[in-house]
């Protein structure tokens, strides 16, 4: 089986020189349980194609070039060549994300770098243009925060005051005071700190895309329209936790996986279509409060859930249960690689890229259990930071 594999080049770090190849088994292949090799480039690029995904008809792919801060389209010339399709677009600073429509008419590409938002249309040939720059998002812990739900402008003291007016003498003493809060004080490293990083985009049925912003701590909600993303509504997670990346699953949930906090969240709409959050764990108990959640995927019949966690280098298994609303941690095992920025499900092989080994390995896959193996297969590969099936 044939993979496309995105990578950090010189300009980050790396030693990836374009998109690469991957072969698991034979190129023709329907499984991926084979001996894995590295087979070069399909596409030199330089500007570290960090991220790279398919058309989804077209022989065509698209990359995020990360150090240019540009998505480039790739043209297929051949079983595994490329030749670039049209000029870069210019997306933001540190793009590091880019999810196609369903139908390919558009893409959407997401900024680490400055928080960027973009949608691009593209054309009959695949080729993207018109970058269309969604609104900023606003940080919900933020000094100009809207306060919660019916906090209001509720004065404790001036209400104690009137209780004890209101009880006499008597019993006056029996109404506590209330201190008066302290004046606020800014704390303007902390607030520098936190700077709004969008980090995936993805296309959930009805026309709804989802982005994810790290930064802000926020899984906010679109409408794809003609003029660009219009806002519908914002989902707040806890403060520091990080949301990365997310998949959508059959029972109408969204899983989101955060980075700071390790752990994984469940969200679905309400009666009303208000999103909001119905579920959520830890990835595993015993992570390492500096280790580093990356990417998340789901079995084939969507019943496990694997996050990898850099640092320890570990993949943690998560079961779903009842209506997708039950999320239960179930296992924690060695990745195989050093640092493993992401990984896909194979069927009953997980592939995981480990960027800093400069290695894919392969993991059997219990599919009764659903709990990944030893290693079966591992190769040298430059940098690699995603795994694309090829089609």
């Amino acid at each position: 089986m044939r993979f496309w594999l995105g990578g950090y080049s010189a300009d980050m770090g790396g030693s990836a020189t374009g998109i690469g190849i991957l072969h698991a088994g034979a190129p023709d292949a329907a499984l991926a349980g084979g001996s894995l090799g590295f087979a070069g480039d399909a596409v030199a690029t330089g500007g570290s194609p960090s991220w790279v995904t398919a058309h989804p008809a077209l022989d065509v792919v698209y990359a995020a070039l990360e150090g240019a801060g540009t998505v480039q389209a790739f043209r297929r010339t051949g079983e595994a060549s490329f030749i670039a399709l049209g000029d870069p677009v210019e997306a933001g600073e540190a793009v590091c994300h880019i999810a196609v429509a369903p139908d390919g008419s558009s893409l959407v590409a997401s900024c680490w770098g400055d928080g960027r938002v973009v949608r691009m249309t593209t054309d009959a040939s695949g080729r993207p243009s018109a970058p269309a720059i969604a609104p900023s998002a606003a940080d919900p812990y933020g000094p100009e925060a809207p306060p919660p739900a019916g906090a209001g402008d509720l004065d404790l003291a001036a209400a104690a005051r009137a209780l004890r007016e209101a009880a006499g003498e008597e019993y006056a003493h029996l109404v506590p005071g209330v201190d008066p809060e302290p004046e606020a004080t800014s704390d303007a490293g902390a607030e520098a700190s936190r700077l709004s990083h969008a980090h995936q985009a993805i296309f959930l049925p009805r026309g709804v895309v989802a982005t994810t912003d790290m930064g802000f701590d926020l899984v906010r909600f679109w409408r794809s329209g003609t003029r660009g993303p219009a806002a519908m509504q914002d989902v707040v997670l806890p403060r520091g936790s990080g949301p990365r990346h997310a998949v959508w699953h059959p029972s109408g949930h969204l899983y989101v996986v955060t980075e700071l906090s390790h752990e994984v969240f469940a969200l679905a709409p309400d009666e009303a279509g208000a999103w909001r959050i119905v579920a959520g764990t830890p990835l595993a108990a015993g992570i390492p409060p500096e280790d580093t959640a990356a990417e998340i995927a789901s079995s084939r019949d969507g019943r496990f859930l694997y996050a990898g966690v850099r640092g320890s280098d570990t993949i943690a298994v998560l079961g779903v249960r009842g209506e997708g609303d039950v999320i239960q941690p179930t296992a924690l095992v060695e990745a195989g690689v050093h640092w493993p920025r992401h990984h896909v499900v194979m069927r009953d092989d997980l592939l995981v890229a480990g960027q800093l080994s400069e290695e894919v390995a392969s993991l059997g896959i219990d599919l009764r259990t659903g709990v990944p193996g030893r290693v079966r297969h591992r190769t040298p590969a430059p940098s690699p930071t995603c795994i694309v099936p090829a089609r």
